[in-house]
């Protein structure tokens, strides 16, 4: 198979009523035609999408059946997966938030955690690209915790989300706030740019193994690969998390945590989500 193609590139060139929507598509958003290989993430991201809602639809089915759902399986099936998946992802946000919090907008953490770890095991696939080694879709994922976690900001504090900005003395504004403001806006950057160059680089490893070992498959690797797919899932909901507790603070409860813990609070502890 070519460098930088999968099943879903010939996908879209097989069919050429797909290739016309997404070369009108392309007119629509970016004024210019997008060919097979740019169209491959958003193909790949949409099977991702369908693939999801069919485990999360199977699953449900399985838990509302209660006379097999409280007793609990010998062995690892679709719905203890999905428990254990859930119940690590959700312990997380409930040990950074709290859980009033942690069950407010675990949804939109949860929702991106099955979205970013089946994007990542689609890639340990031979034959198939994981959609989040393009930067399009990790910046998409990124913009998305961006609005969110800022909407709860000012939703919850409102102006007083954007004191937290000016610094600890009025006179210093003009140079704390951009700084904030910058330091703000580059977290849709790191957040983007992290899990698609982790991911764009274990992909490459595991195609050059692949390619030295055609009939030998190179399970130190795929075992790297695997820590490399949880990890890079864990630490974006991590972060996603931070930022919304950050947000979510109460003006109040950031002072009160700025005298005890030495001024961490609301977005100065920046240092601390990384």
């Amino acid at each position: 198979m070519p460098e930088h193609t999968s099943f879903f590139s010939y996908l879209v060139a097989m069919f050429p009523a797909l290739g016309h929507n997404m070369e009108a598509l392309g007119h629509t958003m970016f004024g210019k035609p997008v060919d097979a290989h740019k169209a491959e993430p958003l193909v790949a991201s949409t099977f991702v999408v369908l693939v999801v809602i069919a485990l999360g639809l199977v699953t449900r089915r399985q838990i509302n059946n209660h006379d097999k759902s409280v007793i609990p399986d010998d062995k690892l099936t679709l719905r203890t997966f999905m428990e254990v998946f859930i119940g690590v992802f959700y312990d997380t946000v409930k040990d950074v938030m709290g859980a009033h919090k942690a069950d407010r907008y675990f949804p939109l953490i949860g929702t991106l955690a099955l979205f970013i770890f089946f994007s990542n095991v689609l890639g340990m696939i031979p034959g198939f690209l994981p959609p989040t080694s393009s930067w399009n879709l990790t910046l998409a994922c990124a913009g998305i915790v961006f609005v969110a976690f800022n909407y709860w900001g000012i939703k919850e504090n409102g102006l007083g989300y954007f004191k937290h900005m000016l610094g600890p003395a009025w006179y210093l504004w003009w140079l704390i706030f951009p700084i904030e403001v910058i330091s703000l806006c580059i977290r849709r950057l790191t957040l983007s740019v992290r899990l698609m160059l982790n991911m764009s680089v274990d992909h490459l490893l595991l195609s050059i193994f692949l390619g030295l070992f055609m009939f030998l498959l190179p399970i130190p690797v795929m075992i790297l690969g695997t820590l490399v797919v949880v990890v890079q899932t864990y630490v974006f909901c991590l972060l996603t998390s931070i930022y919304i507790a950050l947000a979510t603070e109460h003006e109040e409860h950031g002072d009160h945590a700025s005298a005890g813990h030495g001024g961490h609070g609301g977005h100065g502890g920046e240092a601390h989500a990384h």
